[in-house]
């Protein structure tokens, strides 16, 4: 989720699912280019509102693969390892609907205000993006036309549609930055205004699974400057909401997926039943 600061020393990440290499931007025509938005469900009346910002690892054509080192792409600062996945399986459980990002978080990370410095980012997890490198306004602002505003327009569309009462955003991360020290989490919920929702994931998943180290707000926390679905969609509308953080070493297997959709559906039906006026999904 957030700001990706490096790679390296990746323990035997799990590659998910990669795109095809000519869909991964390393060749072919801007047509054959993706469109940016994928969704799933989309006429659900359901109350929740899912969200996968970093599902993709899509690269315009035009970017030449941004000019990564070949398999750099499908590390964890390519795209959230599993949480396509992960968020699919959910949507399935709950019918309810997702909207699905399909470019990498190095070509415009959605989740992240505009123009701030982890929008398009120079270095991730030190590992440098040469495609990034000096951008001036016009090349960042195509960026953000083509990929970040059809997202952002699509989940003001995902409030409109039917009345929702809750909306989640489904992210993975890796277990050890390079460098940094080792993650103790198997899942995190991020919040500021809704540590009630929180809360309530851990409680519900915890009961489930005692074996299982759950956080509030870890490993990352939601900040103004950094985040953008929970500050500028979430929280103005009065939802429940979190941002919901799975370490990716914990979805290496469709097993693993199928567990934790289970065990997020069951605490997502929790925080609908303690919302007044909730009969649940």
């Amino acid at each position: 989720m957030s700001a990706a600061t490096g790679m390296a020393d990746e323990p035997a990440p799990d590659r998910g699912h990669p795109l095809p290499a000519g869909m991964r931007g390393q060749g072919g025509r801007l047509d054959d280019d993706p469109p940016p938005v994928e969704w799933l469900n989309p006429d659900s009346a359901s109350p929740v509102l899912l969200l996968c910002e970093h599902a993709g690892q899509a690269i315009p054509a035009q970017l030449a693969g941004l000019g990564l080192s070949e398999g750099v792409i499908d590390l964890h600062i390519g795209w959230d390892i599993g949480a396509e996945r992960l968020a699919r399986s959910l949507a399935v459980t709950l019918g309810a609907p997702l909207i699905l990002q399909r470019y990498s978080r190095l070509v415009i990370d959605c989740n992240r205000p505009p123009g701030s410095a982890g929008s398009i980012p120079e270095v991730s997890d030190h590992v440098a993006i040469p495609g990034n490198q000096r951008l001036g306004p016009e090349a960042r602002a195509q960026r953000k036309a083509r990929i970040f505003d059809p997202l952002d327009a699509a989940i003001a569309e995902g409030f409109a549609r039917a009345p929702r009462r809750a909306a989640f955003s489904v992210h993975t991360y890796t277990r050890q930055m390079h460098r940094g020290e080792r993650r103790r989490w198997d899942a995190g919920f991020l919040c500021r205004r809704d540590l009630g929702a929180a809360r309530i994931f851990v409680e519900t998943i915890a009961r489930a699974r005692p074996d299982l180290t759950l956080a509030v707000n870890q490993p990352y926390r939601i900040e103004e400057s950094g985040d953008w679905f929970i500050p500028r969609h979430a929280e103005p509308r009065g939802l429940r909401h979190s941002l919901i953080e799975v370490c990716n070493d914990q979805l290496q297997t469709e097993a693993q997926v199928a567990l934790w959709s289970g065990l997020l559906a069951r605490a997502i039906d929790a925080v609908l039943r303690a919302t007044p006026g909730a009969l649940g999904r």
